[in-house]
Parts: C-alpha cells; sequence; structure tokens
C-alpha cells in the first residue's frame, strides 16, 4: 500500500502519454494542424556555433537548399569563440552566399546570449533556431512557418531524426526513444497548443516575442550562477507564460546524430535532467495558467520525476530490484513492439529491432536513482556540456540534406557532429 500513490502517478502520466494525448489529437487533428500557406514573412535562421568542426559545414549547406523564397530567407551563424577550426567551416559555408552571415563573439557567452543576440541584429519576422549539428530538410523553414495561423502562436517546433540509427545497440534504442518522445509524449500538450519543449534543434519563434522575453532570458541564474543548460525549455515555459501559444509538428524535422556511447548518454541525460527539474519546478508557480488537463499532467510528471528515484533505491535497498528490472523490460518490450508495428511498412535498413528498446529497461532506472539527486545538487552548471562527437566510421560520407521527395522515415541515416538535444 506504500506505494499505492506513485502507482497512480504511474497510471495518470502513461494514460495522459498514451491514451489521453493520442486521443485528444485525432480529435482535435485539424485545429492542431492547422496551416496557412498564403504567410510567407521574413525569415532567419540563427545557428548558435562551439566547436563544432565540419557539423556546422553541411548544417548551413542544408539551410541553403530551403524551398522558401530566397529573398525571405536569411542565415546568421553565431561562433561562441570556438577553439577547433568551426569558424572556418562556417566562413567557407558562407562563401558567395550573401544571405549567410556569419559572426564571432567578442569572448564565450554561452549559447543562449549568442543567440540573443543575433537575434537583436536581425529584422526578420520570424527566427528560426536550428542546432549546428543537424542537417535540416529542405521543407523545414516552410513547414514551420505554415503554421503561425494566428498572432498568439509564438513559437513552433519540429521533429529531430536519429541519423546514425544503426551504428550501435545505443544509438537503435534512441531512435525508438526519439520516437515516441516525439511521437506520442507530446500529443496532449500539442491538443491546447501548450507544447512546453520545442527544440533547440528546430524552433521558429515570432522575433517579437523574442525582443519582449529578452530581459528576462538574459537574467537566468541559479544563485547568481548564469545558466547555459536548457535553453530551450526556459524559452518555451517564458512563452507559455506570456500568454502565449506553441505548436509542434512532424511535418518540419531535421536529423542529428545520437550518442554512440555510454559516457554521451549520461553526460546528455544529466543536462536534460538538469533542466527538467529546474525548469519543471520553477514553473509551478504559474501552472495553474495551462488548461486544467495540461496543468494536470505537468504536475503529475513532475511529482512522478521526483519520486521515481526515491521507489527506485527504496528496492534495491530491500532486495526487490530484479522485480523492478523484470517489469521494465516488460514495459519496454512491449513498447518495442507497437514501434516495430507502426514502422512495419518501412525498408528494412529504415527500421531498427523492436528488441533493440531492452537495453531502456534497465537504463531507465538506473538513471533516474543516479542521476536525478546528482542533477539536484548541480543546478548551477554553467557549461554548455554538448556531448562528444561521435567519430565517423571509415568510409561513412559527410552529412548531407536528404531529398525533398523523401519522407522522413526513409531517409538512409548519415553521420553528423555531435551536439544538440531533444525533449
Amino acid at each position: 500500500m506504500e506505494l499505492f500513490p506513485v502507482h497512480l502517478l504511474v497510471l495518470v502520466v502513461m494514460m495522459n502519454r498514451y491514451v489521453l494525448g493520442p486521443l485528444l489529437r485525432r480529435m482535435r487533428g485539424r485545429w492542431v494542424e492547422a496551416t496557412d500557406d498564403s504567410y510567407q514573412p521574413t525569415v532567419t535562421v540563427v545557428i548558435p556555433l562551439f566547436n563544432e568542426d565540419e557539423g556546422i559545414y553541411h548544417a548551413v549547406r542544408s539551410l541553403l537548399a530551403q524551398d522558401y523564397p530566397r529573398d525571405k530567407l536569411s542565415i546568421c551563424v553565431v561562433d561562441d569563440c570556438s577553439t577547433d577550426d568551426s569558424h572556418a567551416w562556417a566562413l567557407r559555408a558562407a562563401e558567395g552566399h550573401p544571405n549567410v552571415k556569419v559572426m564571432r563573439n567578442p569572448h564565450n557567452m554561452g549559447k543562449r546570449k549568442g543567440i540573443a543576440r543575433a537575434v537583436r541584429e536581425a529584422t526578420a519576422d520570424i527566427i528560426v533556431s536550428v542546432d549546428s549539428d543537424v542537417v535540416v530538410h529542405p521543407s523545414a523553414v516552410r513547414e514551420l512557418v505554415r503554421r503561425f495561423v494566428s498572432p498568439r502562436i509564438a513559437a513552433v517546433g519540429g521533429r529531430t531524426y536519429v541519423s546514425n540509427r544503426h551504428q550501435n545497440w545505443m544509438t537503435r534504442m534512441i531512435e525508438i526513444k526519439f520516437y515516441f518522445a516525439q511521437e506520442w509524449l507530446k500529443d496532449l500538450e500539442r491538443s491546447f497548443r501548450s507544447v512546453l519543449c520545442l527544440s533547440g534543434c528546430l524552433t521558429a519563434y515570432r522575433r517579437h516575442v523574442l525582443l519582449e522575453l529578452d530581459p528576462i532570458l538574459e537574467a537566468r541564474n541559479i544563485a547568481g550562477v548564469p545558466i547555459k543548460y536548457g535553453e530551450d525549455r526556459f524559452l518555451t515555459r517564458q512563452i507559455v507564460k506570456a500568454g502565449y501559444e506553441t505548436v509542434y509538428t512532424t511535418e518540419a524535422w531535421c536529423q542529428t546524430a545520437a550518442p554512440a556511447t555510454l559516457a554521451g548518454y549520461f553526460s546528455q541525460q544529466l543536462r536534460w535532467r538538469r533542466s527538467n527539474l529546474v525548469d519543471m519546478i520553477c514553473g509551478l508557480s504559474h501552472a495553474w495558467r495551462l488548461h486544467p488537463v495540461v496543468g494536470v499532467h505537468y504536475v503529475s510528471q513532475l511529482a512522478l520525476l521526483l519520486s521515481y528515484p526515491v521507489i527506485i533505491i527504496h528496492n534495491v535497498l530491500n532486495g526487490q530490484f530484479w522485480g523492478v528490472l523484470l517489469l521494465h523490460m516488460l514495459v519496454m518490450g512491449a513498447m518495442g513492439v507497437i514501434y516495430r508495428i507502426d514502422k512495419r511498412d518501412l525498408p528494412p535498413d529504415m527500421r531498427v529491432s523492436a528488441l533493440s528498446f531492452l537495453p531502456m529497461g534497465l537504463l531507465m532506472p538506473v538513471t533516474y536513482a543516479l542521476f536525478t539527486p546528482l542533477a539536484l545538487f548541480t543546478l548551477d552548471s554553467g557549461s554548455w556540456e554538448t556531448r562528444g562527437k561521435p567519430s565517423a566510421a571509415p568510409g561513412v560520407p559527410p552529412a548531407s540534406a536528404p531529398p525533398p521527395d523523401r519522407p522522413p522515415e526513409t531517409v538512409a541515416p548519415t553521420q553528423t557532429a555531435g551536439g544538440g538535444s531533444t525533449p
């Protein structure tokens, strides 16, 4: 009986994520996916850059291939004093393209402040934030822009795919993790245009909203220490808090390489855990402004995030960890089967085995038990904390933008430089 409240939290969160959310999205489909093809504002794509090496070249080249009016699209790369040859690669990508600007910060300012600097200097109506390690599909900007169907919509986020899904067991597992995170878990929030985390990998914002929130973004700190992680989640929360709507679409998408080692994965999870804890706890002050359904989901997720590690540790101390592990394995196995059924029509090289998700049954309780307490005690970290770049296998060509006439699932996986984050 002592674990009943936690079991109830798990039930509420699971029902919201995998039953109510998808049901609401289907019921409100037209409103959720509303588009306006007549809206073609000026757009500036801002790419924050730090030690990305050749990856920035491919990111810029993919943006130059966008099927958006050339006279309305500009690109601004903001180098945050990279110590490798990233700046040179950015300049090479900009050669012969007057609509590409490469800036260099006077000193290392952090990703958020670098973006803010570019936003203040831009004149476009829409700012698209793109991570320096991604390759963007040619239709991405157009798909983002056409979803600004109301002046109340301040931000539209896009989908991120794993480019190196077949590299090893880790990337295969993350392929399925991304599938659920981006095709299931945002459904409830999407249904009310209150998506609470839009990824910095690919998101479009109204510039006037970014300028309106600039003082809040500039002042972000914990105990006087400027915070440089989780800027995408923090920005999305501030947009929702200000009364604007946030939208997410899977039709606008990009590719990024997932961490292929445990060290890289753990570094990423610790960074994301800090971001989740900081912004979800701080968000309690205005959670009452959310739609009641979204508000209940928000509070239940935070309660589960904080209580779940305690339950894992409790089970370990009482010799019940193997039972918990078995339960996790069964759940992950079932989710792997759901993924496999949904992707059954794809060519074999475009999908992974249902069994690929089983390692998550072990990694999830371990990372929650270890990293949630660690994240709580290191919330004032000020590092970029981007993960290490996955090394390309011999013979793997540089990443390139996939053909515009092919859907996301049918694009061959390519190798890109590391970095970036997803919800």
